[in-house]
């Protein structure tokens, strides 16, 4: 895997793969039509599952609630939950080894990577949220060569590779025997982090580490802060909302292959945590996780948690957890149906959603506008890093988020011309 022009990780081996590809290397993409979906995956892991719900999958209960002891919930962006289980994982033996993302020193290329942590203490180095481009087989190759068992934490593309590829090799299904997944709006280009410099005046080769959720209780949950920590130990902080990429869901810098999938809460992990954005929640500045688990294990394991006081956490229904994450069901369901839509005499992505277009007409602009600024906002940034001027994209970048807030938000005359208009455009 290499980086693209995009900030993006492609293959970057013999491009042989592509132009004469084998069907073991078609069903091991999560996005190939020959691959197995996600429906499948869940039914052959989670048969005996309690329930199946159309946009959370098959769970036998979803949470919402924080971990209660030690330091887990500081130290997480949201409640801790992702943290206190891979490391209950590894403090009972059920695992040697958890692959997790952490930091890593820029010279080696990037700012974060896989990497598998075997204890406690280098776990706890990669906890946060970490909005980088990364991927999976350097450790896939470690758990190869390693025996043992492990436990992966990923989005739910990774997971879905991840169970791809244990379904072709029998070691990996043998030695891989949790998978613990994060909701995910989309992965965002390595570009973000240096548009982020440039807008806190900085240059991005004096980037050392970057927290893209500093927390801070005395402030609502959502209310994100980035801070960069410079080579010297300097430190620069910005809000998100005063920074031009900062609107997640507007798409600045979102990976094309984001368009295409319909899983939010990753529904072929054995447990998935994502933040509980619905009041009162979203604005306890301690964080609060809702938790989706599939597997009697993690059920097992969940419920001794609760029992213990070790985890505070309130059972809720599968609207509840859809709820929370609304803004993602709307991405990879309405939109993902009228995206589908476009693609025609083209080759169009198998997925679980029918293509529709069928929609108000703000509902169609605002799915134009996010396309329109994914594709953009990585050519305006790469014409303002050639020309050496970053006001370029901040400016350009302002000016369509500006046109993407008018359609989005119910106020000034944009707004109120839909609402003139009435439901049909709407």
């Amino acid at each position: 895997m290499g980086w693209d022009a995009e900030g993006q990780l492609k293959p970057a081996g013999d491009p042989a793969w592509r132009t004469q590809p084998s069907l073991d290397f078609a069903t091991l993409c999560p996005f190939s039509p020959h691959a197995a979906n996600e429906d499948v995956i869940a039914a052959e892991c989670f048969s005996h599952a309690a329930a199946v719900d159309p946009a959370i999958g098959r769970f036998h209960r979803a949470y919402v609630g924080h971990a209660e002891e030690g330091q887990y919930r500081e130290r997480g962006s949201s409640g801790g939950m992702a943290g206190w289980v891979a490391e209950e994982l590894l403090r009972r033996g059920l695992v040697d080894g958890v692959a997790h993302v952490a930091p890593v020193d820029p010279a080696e290329g990037a700012l974060f990577r896989y990497r598998i942590s075997r204890n406690v203490d280098a776990l706890r180095s990669g906890a946060k949220s970490r909005y980088y481009p990364i991927e999976l087989s350097a450790i896939l190759r470690e758990i190869l060569a390693i025996p043992g068992r492990y436990a992966v934490v990923g989005i739910p593309c990774f997971i879905k590779a991840v169970h791809l590829a244990r379904r072709q090799h029998p070691l990996l299904r043998e030695r891989i025997v949790h998978t613990l997944g994060l909701v995910c709006g989309h992965m965002k280009s390595r570009h973000m982090v240096e548009s982020f410099a440039w807008q806190m005046q900085t240059r991005i080769e004096d980037v050392q580490a970057v927290d893209f959720r500093v927390k801070d209780a005395t402030r609502p949950a959502n209310w994100y802060r980035a801070k960069l920590t410079h080579r010297d130990g300097a430190t620069r902080a910005q809000d998100w909302w005063h920074l031009v990429d900062g609107d997640w869901g507007s798409g600045f810098f979102q990976n094309r292959a984001c368009d295409w999938c319909d899983d939010v809460v990753a529904e072929t992990a054995d447990i998935s945590f994502g933040d509980a954005w619905v009041e009162p929640y979203s604005s306890d500045g301690r964080g609060t996780n809702v938790v989706v688990v599939r597997s009697r294990a993690m059920l097992d394991l969940i419920e001794q948690g609760c029992a213990e006081g070790r985890v505070t956490l309130k059972p809720v229904d599968a609207a509840f957890v859809v709820e929370t994450q609304a803004a993602g069901f709307r991405q990879r369901r309405e939109g993902l149906a009228y995206r589908l839509s476009w693609r025609h005499g083209a080759i169009r992505p198998l997925k679980r959603v029918t293509p529709g277009h069928d929609l108000p007409i703000r509902r169609k602009l605002i799915y134009r506008g996010r396309h329109a600024i994914a594709r953009g906002s990585v050519a305006l940034f790469r014409a303002a890093r050639r020309l050496r001027r970053p006001a370029l994209f901040i400016g350009g970048g302002r000016a369509m988020l500006t046109v993407y807030q008018a359609l989005t938000y119910s106020r000034g005359r944009l707004g109120r011309l839909f609402d003139w208009l009435g439901p049909a455009a709407r």
